[in-house]
């Protein structure tokens, strides 16, 4: 029975900082847009990635003697 003079007030601290942290996180907007960052992930606007064995556009450029001048 002694035990539960301890665990309550141990529990009740640890419910104070699970509110509290929760209260620091809705005043920074972390809960303002969860739509978005899920949604950016299954934009496809990146370059593919060359065939294996192919070298990448920036590297036969630099790897070209300069043309033309």
């Amino acid at each position: 029975m002694a035990i539960l003079l301890m665990l309550i007030p141990i529990s009740l601290v640890l419910l104070g900082l699970a509110v509290a942290a929760f209260v620091w996180a809705v005043k920074r907007g972390q809960f303002d847009d969860l739509d978005t960052p899920a949604l950016d992930i299954l934009e496809d606007n990146d370059r593919p990635a060359p065939p294996a064995g192919q070298p990448a556009d920036a590297d036969v450029r630099a790897a070209e003697p300069a043309r033309g001048r």
